[in-house]
Order: C-alpha cells, then sequence, then structure tokens
C-alpha cells in the first residue's frame, strides 16, 4: 500500500490510499482544483480512484465531495447518518448523487475494491463519526481522526494495525489558555471533541503492538498546537513505557495544508 495525505486539518482534510492499480479517498475536504494540480505532481491517475470513504460530515472533511464523486463517478462510502448529513450541509455546494451514495455499516467488514473495509465508532459531535480499517495485501492500515477520546473499542484495532494515522490536535494547556471562547474550549476537550497530543501518545503506548511499522499524527490545530509540540510529546509518553520511535516504528506529523511525499 501506499498513502499521501493531501492536507489535515481544519482548512481540509483528504488522504489517498492505493494499492496497484486500485486507490481510494479518505475524505474530500480539499479543494477539486488541488486535488488535480496534487495529483498531476505525483503522477496519480484519477482513473484508478475507484472508491471514496467519509469518517464523518463536518466541511473540512466532505466540502468538495459531490464534485469530486459527481465529476470522476466515484462511488462515495459512508454511514447513512453521514449520507444524510452531507446532504443537510449547506458548505457541500454540490451534493452527492443518489446513486453514487453507498451505505457502509459500523463493524461490518465490506470488500471495496481490492480493499477490505471495516468502520468504526469514533466519538465526535457529527452527525456520525467512523475510523476505518482497511486491509490490503496482508497489510492494515487504520485511521482515526476527529476523536474526543479513546474507546474500547479501538484498543484492539490500533493492537492489529501496521499503519496508523491518528488524531493528535490539542496540547490541552494550550487550548485553556488560548483565544478560544469556553464553550468552544469545552467542545474540543470534551468527550466528543478532539483527541490531544497527551491523550494520542497515551494511546499509543498502551495499545501499539509489534507489528506497527508507521504512526502519522493528524489533524493539529492551527491555534493550539504545532508539529514540534505534537512530535515530542507523543515521543516522550512512548519513551517514558519503554518504545523507542525510529526503532519500534516510525512517526511523522502530517502538514495541514500541503501533501507529504
Amino acid at each position: 500500500m501506499k498513502f499521501i495525505s493531501f492536507g489535515s486539518g481544519s482548512s481540509g482534510n483528504c488522504y489517498l490510499l492505493s494499492s496497484g492499480d486500485d486507490a481510494l479517498l479518505i475524505d474530500v475536504g480539499v479543494g477539486i482544483r488541488k486535488l488535480k494540480k496534487y495529483f498531476a505532481d505525483y503522477g496519480i491517475n484519477i482513473g484508478t480512484i475507484h472508491n471514496i470513504l467519509l469518517t464523518h460530515d463536518h466541511a473540512d472533511h466532505i466540502k468538495s465531495v459531490g464534485s469530486m464523486s459527481g465529476t470522476y463517478h466515484i462511488p462515495v462510502w459512508a454511514t447513512d447518518l453521514v449520507h444524510k448529513g452531507v446532504t443537510r450541509n449547506w458548505m457541500v455546494k454540490k451534493k452527492i448523487e443518489p446513486i453514487l451514495a453507498k451505505t457502509i455499516e459500523k463493524n461490518n467488514k465490506v470488500q471495496i475494491g481490492s480493499f477490505e473495509v471495516m468502520a468504526f465508532n469514533v466519538p465526535h459531535d457529527s452527525s456520525d463519526n467512523v475510523g476505518y480499517k482497511i486491509v490490503a495485501d496482508g497489510e492494515v492500515f487504520t485511521i482515526i481522526t476527529d476523536c474526543g477520546h479513546i474507546t474500547e473499542e479501538m484498543g484492539p484495532i490500533i493492537s492489529d494495525t501496521d499503519y496508523l494515522v491518528i488524531e493528535a490536535n490539542h496540547d490541552v494547556e494550550m487550548v485553556k489558555n488560548g483565544p478560544y471562547p469556553l464553550v468552544l474550549q469545552s467542545r474540543i476537550l470534551g468527550p466528543n471533541g478532539h483527541l490531544s497530543n497527551k491523550a494520542c501518545g497515551e494511546a499509543l503506548a498502551e495499545f501499539a503492538s509489534s507489528r506497527l511499522k508507521h504512526v502519522w499524527l493528524c489533524h493539529l490545530s492551527d491555534k493550539n498546537n504545532n508539529p514540534a509540540m505534537a512530535y515530542d510529546t507523543v515521543v516522550d509518553i512512548l519513551s517514558s513505557n519503554g518504545i523507542s520511535v525510529g526503532k519500534d516504528f516510525e512517526l511523522t506529523v502530517l502538514k495541514r495544508t500541503v501533501p507529504t511525499e
């Protein structure tokens, strides 16, 4: 499998996962013009993108999904509640065509092209929210983003993963001492908000197994975090639990507005 992030944060989220001549997008919150440029820059044939998966219905994850899906006739997979939320979201100017809207149910494995996909619940203040455990060529890729807290269900999934994208949204003290009003602070720090650097590191320390090869920290806040802080916080927690980054697995911070390599 190959993985590319085209954007990770409140300005827009979009990830590509490919296996041979089959690829899928996870979320389409980056503008379609930017995506077309990125595809050209990376030599990606849009014709190999056969499916789209949506995590939830917030605009930074879905604002371009109707345009992308409709222009290239790509099916969009999401839970029923997420599909309904996309339909209601006024920031999605072009809606998903009904014939291209495919429903996925949590905790049920489904074969989507070359990928075996299982959606699982992720707590967040959206209409619904899921992470995805994706298997291809015997390898497991998992994404957990916009996550208020780590649930009991997530632990075994993280342990059974080779490649993990997981949220490290904020530093708690930066949120408490930052410019956001109290109501927004409470939302971010609440059980249906976003995952802190500390909570992310603790989850990795508790559940990472010997099969884990690479972790990408995603959806960093622009106001309440920075890449060095997220990386150092997670590394320190892992180190204090006997886990060595670079030896036990690789750790990368995804950029908010530009693609990864």
